[in-house]
């Protein structure tokens, strides 16, 4: 039945552009006599038009029915700007599941993702010169696929086209949110060489950034051009210690908050030095059952030395403390950044252009731990939050690592250990390499273009410092690990009980694609215009075990193995109905090998009734193909932060056992999942009221059904915090008892459930755009650009109910937990005279209330402070607001100096205290609050 359908619409497809085809044979060999001037007239529209993102048919306008935002390179140079993923993400359409640098503890850590209108990186394609690119080889949240922003040179780049609506129909899946096209230069003539360098006022991330770029011969005096882009660039990490209160430090006592420090033995956290109780096994043998002997108290294992603070707390013992964010996380990673960009374009004859375009970018992130040392006590996937020292060794001698031996006593023990090199942090490196040949011109009265592209990417990842398991239990038994004096361990034994942890994972494209476009009949507004193509392209990714066996301790897991085949057909239908109204139609049906078959129409309309005004709208469905993670063979695990209700806490005595805590969830793939579907249209007008002055507003509505979804995890959890039976399909793990409330209902650790089909999201919005180019006097101009984007609706149904997200610091389980704000605009202004430039440009995002209603189910604040109350009162993350200040000079005839200062006023970021990926921050939009003031400087000179 299945291979029926896809036949059926398969032919009827084909069986429509044929008939098309011919009417518009026939109706050119109709006119082609009547027209002396045809030949003439092509030859004038070949020269007007231009292909713009949205359409396979060359245009005349650059304002077609769908809204697009065009960033020039010149709007680049004076943002200062200095890489492809910093201008994308800059965008104010790009909102919640957008990924940045600076979430280093992330799936996709060492990549940067895009998200526009808030649907995460899966739902944004983003293009090169038109073609897709190979994804990066890690999932975000070890399920969506996506470009890697940082793998695209920027010096190279000529535009960037940002299409703010549906185009699956043009190119097919994940670009129900939009598509970002990134235009390369399509020659280049000379040689041009800059160097920049910049650092921040309060110390860390110190810049410095190469280019050079040369290039020779005319097309159309040569027939041929070729240039080469060499670029280099590094960032110094920044770490918390540089900055202040209360971005260096888990502990918000002071302000009402609670104190997460390390070195707590209530928290399951402690030292490098480590504190005991005396204990007993809960279970025979079994070591990891510890229980502290009733009315005991804890003592530290070792003194308390530098970086500690020695504590005693009435009934708990005395034990030391470390703020371990302060004195080893980073804000941001170090960034290393190599790619080489070469193209030979050559001109066959004055109907026939191509191009070949290869590339290789090498992009290598280098993360410390942001967390501290690894910890003796965790939950996944072996929970040794109770581990004990047994008084005797496997040999049968006193334990010299248990205080209490001489009893007989076992010790429960909290330790970190900080003499493994490295510990906590990992070296990624990625390796893009990309080939792309395209040839188009005429052939007779059609245009076409055909491409191939074939794209290769292999990441190493090293992971440091995570326990291996059976070393721990095997040295806890053997004591071949001195934790009484960790100094005295050899080289050897710190390699065994942290061994690095190392593999590769890649991925792959190979894509043909030939389209075709023609002009057909006389309509009374002008030519009609036909576009056919036709797409063939493999795509694999095959990424091994992160923590093979799931011997290391703390880290979290994730393996896809998974490849399939697309074929597509497509194409495009441009009526222009009047001389103030065009139509355009197109379809796209796409065949997968692994899930079946999907077809795409859209529809678009442009009325013009006045010169200065227009009106514009389009109706599309999209989709999502499932990813390799959700539909090939593969499992993840992930943590997220969690607040138990107010009720477990009451039964637990509001102890120390239901502070906030990580949970890991645990989602595996489902061969028999569907691709997410969605209908959208946008409506808009474009105003001119002089020619150096334009605005635009478009509003926009996305429906999207079937998304694909691990479960809600806050059906199980709320499920059995209110002590009803966890729901069918969900599993559940549990934590230990709690020493202080042994009796009561015990913690979950871990929630986990197959990728289902099950979820529907609803978002509308507004786009504004405002471009003026105005010339006051003396050579001087003002050049203003505003863009803002105003989400109305972001709503989501996780089966009880749509849950408004707009605002709030949800969807929290998704990427890195940034929210959804309302609001996000920029406003640029630059004056110039030719000789110097100066912009400012002001950035904005309005304020997120900290609930989290898809981890909750509510609405309620999701930040409690020490004594269960919201915290901060308000519990909303301010809005923020920030100044760049960028200029160029030009010195002599082939020498610029440019510089700059990001952050002018010094605005420091918003407090978020259930941020997961900043420590109280938000990196993913208030990363420049933190960086601070930052200063920038360069020099360019061309030959």
């Amino acid at each position: 039945m299945k291979s029926l359908l896809t036949r059926n619409r398969l032919s009827l497809f084909i069986g429509m552009a044929l008939a098309v085809s011919a009417g518009a044979a026939y109706a050119q060999n109709t006119t082609s006599n009547a027209d002396n001037n045809a030949q003439a007239s092509k030859k004038v529209e070949r020269l007007k038009t231009i292909m713009v993102t949205g359409s396979l048919i060359p245009q005349i306008d650059m304002e077609t029915p769908a809204p697009v935002q065009v960033i020039s390179a010149e709007q680049i140079k004076r943002s200062g700007f200095t890489s492809v993923s910093q201008v994308i993400r800059a965008i104010s359409a790009n909102n919640s599941g957008t990924i940045p640098n600076a979430f280093a503890l992330g799936f996709a850590a060492g990549a940067s993702g895009v998200a526009l209108r808030g649907l995460n990186v899966g739902s944004t394609l983003v293009l090169i010169d038109g073609q897709r690119s190979a994804p990066y080889a890690l999932d975000d949240d070890g399920q969506r696929s996506f470009t890697d922003l940082n793998t695209i040179p920027l010096n190279a780049v000529a535009r960037i086209e940002v299409l703010k609506a549906s185009a699956s129909s043009i190119y097919g899946s994940a670009a129900i949110g939009g598509v970002v096209n990134v235009i390369m230069r399509r020659t280049f003539h000379g040689v041009e060489a800059s160097g920049e360098m910049g650092t921040s006022q309060h110390g860390g991330g110190t810049m410095t950034t190469a280019n050079f770029m040369a290039g020779t011969g005319s097309l159309e005096r040569d027939g041929h051009n070729e240039y080469i882009d060499v670029e280099y660039s590094k960032s110094d990490p920044i770490y918390n210690s540089q900055r202040g209160f209360p971005f260096n430090t888990a502990n918000l006592s002071s302000i009402g908050g609670n104190n997460l420090i390390g070195g707590q033995p209530f928290l399951n956290n402690g030292s490098i030095y480590g504190s005991v109780a005396p204990a007993t096994l809960g279970t025979a043998g079994n070591l990891l059952s510890g229980q502290q002997v009733p009315g005991s108290l804890v003592q530290p294992l070792q003194p308390c030395g530098p970086g500690s603070t020695s504590t005693t707390t009435a009934g708990v013992g005395t034990y030391c403390t470390q703020n371990f964010q302060g004195q080893y996380g980073e804000i941001a990673p170090q960034q290393q950044r190599y790619a080489i960009d070469g193209r030979v374009t050559f001109k066959l004859n004055s109907d026939t252009t191509g191009y070949i375009n290869a590339s290789y970018v090498q992009v290598q992130t280098i993360a410390a731990g942001a967390t501290g040392p690894a910890q003796i006590q965790n939950t996944v996937p072996v929970n040794t939050n109770a581990i004990a020292l047994p008084p005797k060794l496997l040999n049968g001698q006193p334990n010299p690592n248990d205080p209490f031996a001489a009893q007989n006593q076992y010790a429960l023990i909290n330790y970190a250990f900080g003499g493994l090199p490295n510990f906590g942090s990992f070296n990624y490196t990625n390796h893009n390499m990309r080939l792309v040949a395209d040839l188009h011109g005429y052939f007779d009265s059609w245009r076409y273009n055909a491409a191939a592209v074939i794209n290769h990417t292999y990441l190493t990842e090293n992971q440091y410092g995570y326990l291996n398991i059976p070393t721990l239990l095997n040295d806890v038994q053997t004591g071949a690990d001195s934790f009484t004096n960790p100094a005295s361990n050899s080289p050897a034994v710190l390699a065994a009980l942290a061994p690095p942890i190392s593999n590769t994972a890649t991925t792959d494209l190979q894509e043909a694609s030939l389209t075709v476009s023609h002009h057909l009949w006389r309509l009374p507004g002008g030519r009609s215009a036909l576009a056919l193509g036709g797409s063939v392209r493999h795509e694999s990714q095959y990424e091994p075990e992160l923590n093979p066996g799931n011997q290391a301790l703390g880290l979290g897991n994730t393996q896809i193995i998974g490849s399939h085949k697309v074929a597509s057909l497509y194409g495009e239908f441009q009526a222009p109905l009047l001389k103030t109204l065009e139509a355009d139609i197109s379809g796209r049906f796409s065949d997968y090998s692994d899930f079946g078959s999907n077809f795409s129409p859209a529809a678009g309309f442009k009325w013009q009734p006045f010169q200065m005004l227009a009106i514009r709208g389009t109706f599309s469905k999209g989709f999502r193909a499932p990813s390799f993670a959700e539909n090939g063979s593969s499992q993840t695990t992930g943590f997220i932060t969690e607040q138990v209700p107010a009720s477990f806490a009451a039964l637990h005595g509001n102890d120390a056992y239901t502070l906030p805590y990580s949970i890991a969830v645990l989602s595996t793939a489902n061969p028999n999942i569907r691709p997410e579907t969605s209908t959208s249209y946008t409506l808009g007008a474009v105003v001119q009221p002089l020619p150096n002055l334009s605005a635009t507003i478009d509003y926009y509505h996305i429906k999207v059904n079937n998304i694909i979804t691990a479960g809600n995890i806050a059906v199980p959890l709320n499920a059995y915090f209110a002590g009803q039976p966890i729901p069918p399909g969900y599993t559940m793990q549990f934590d230990n008892p709690d020493p202080n409330a042994p009796g009561a209902p015990l913690r979950p650790i871990l929630v986990g459930a197959p990728y289902i089909n099950a979820n529907s999201l609803l978002t509308k919005g507004v786009d504004v755009d405002l471009r003026g180019n105005f010339h006051i006097m003396y050579g001087l101009h003002w050049i203003s650009e505003f863009t803002a984007t105003d989400i109305l609706t972001w709503k989501k149904d996780f089966g009880q109910g749509y849950l408004q997200m707009a605002g709030t610091q949800g969807p929290y389980i998704l990427s890195s937990g940034a929210g959804t704000p309302k609001w996000r605009a920029s406003w640029s202004n630059t004056l110039t005279n030719g000789k110097w430039s100066a912009t400012a440009s002001i950035y904005y995002v309005s304020h997120l209330y900290m609930s989290v209603p898809d981890a909750t189910g509510n609405y309620s604040c999701f930040s409690v402070g020490a004594t269960g109350g919201n915290f901060p009162a308000n519990c909303t993350v301010p809005s923020f607001t920030y100044v760049d200040l960028n200029g160029s000079y030009h010195l002599t005839h082939n020498i610029d100096i440019f510089g700059g200062i990001e952050n002018l006023f010094d605005r420091g970021p918003g407090f978020d205290p259930i941020d997961y990926a900043g420590l109280n921050y938000n990196p993913t939009y208030q990363q420049q609050g933190i960086i601070g003031r930052y200063f920038q400087l360069g020099v360019r000179v061309r030959m």
